[in-house]
């Protein structure tokens, strides 16, 4: 079985999509459609931006899943996936690319969706690190110590890399704790604390948005951030993307779940095609990936 991965935030790159640009029709009618929707020419940012204009999370979510979409419809009818997911935004590009959302929709979702975490971000601020070399649970553990409305798990991303995600001090002081029990820990250059509690004012923001758009089933199974699980249903699929804002990403346990159904290569699509090829086989290094 086929599984298509689709990356979020930190997959972007300067120039990304210009190639596709110039060298497809297909590719110009969805970068100008998507201008459109938004009522600014992103096209130029995504193809002349430094990395600085790319890292604003404005720019950043819809430039990711443009480039995840088109790249998708490039593919053509070699494009057949079995299963889907997609890490954090990469949620959103991968309901698109499965059918379940229009790219007008799915496009008008992520921007709203950046627009609100960006003003969350701006309200409180916030701070994510990544962990490496302990458990989970351990992880786990010192989080909870310092409490959940400081700190908290945020991304699960391959087994002994987590990133946690909470207010500055909250996130400081978790990582002090897990650099004395070992591990590595890195503070991220990020503009706040994203699947954390902080982010509330923008899954209330989002949730309107959500429950008004028009969900159809998708062509196959997505497998959730929140529980790394299977969806079909529309309902069940918008209330858990109502969720996976204030959420962990359980990335680890969705590659673990999707081999479980049958997973026996990867794509990813979109983006630097580098970040989740990377963790798939940190998790299973004979696992087949690819790009697209």
């Amino acid at each position: 079985m086929k599984a298509y991965v689709f990356p979020g935030q930190g997959a972007q790159f300067e120039g990304m999509g210009k190639n596709l640009y110039e060298s497809s029709e297909t590719a110009k009618v969805l970068f100008e459609k998507a201008n459109d929707v938004l009522g600014f020419r992103i096209s130029d940012v995504m193809f002349d931006g430094s990395a600085e204009d790319l890292r604003q999370t404005r720019i950043t979510q819809p430039a990711i899943f443009i480039h995840s979409i088109v790249s998708a419809q490039m593919a053509g009818a070699d494009f057949q996936p079995d299963l889907v997911a997609g890490h954090s935004l990469g949620e959103f590009s991968a309901l698109v690319a499965a059918r379940a959302l229009t790219f007008e929709e799915g496009l008008s979702l992520v921007y709203k969706r950046a627009m609100a975490m960006q003003k969350a971000c701006e309200a409180t601020k916030g701070a994510m690190a990544a962990i490496v070399g302990v458990d989970d649970a351990v992880v786990e553990e010192v989080c909870a110590e310092i409490g959940a409305q400081e700190v908290v798990p945020a991304n699960y991303n391959t087994p002994g890399q987590l990133v946690i995600s909470g207010t500055v001090q909250g996130v400081e002081a978790a990582a002090a704790r897990l650099a004395e029990k070992g591990a590595r820990t890195v503070m991220l250059a990020v503009g706040g604390a994203f699947h954390s509690p902080l982010m509330a004012p923008a899954k209330t923001e989002l949730q309107t948005a959500i429950e008004q758009a028009a969900f159809n089933a998708p062509r196959c199974p997505i497998y959730q951030n929140v529980d790394a699980q299977a969806y079909t249903d529309p309902e069940k699929i918008k209330q858990n993307l109502i969720e996976q804002l204030t959420a962990p990403v359980r990335w680890t346990q969705t590659m673990v779940n999707m081999i479980a159904a049958g997973a026996s290569e990867f794509v990813e699509v979109g983006g630097n095609g580098k970040v989740l090829q990377g963790l798939i086989k940190k998790l299973d290094r004979a696992m087949a990936t690819s790009k697209i």
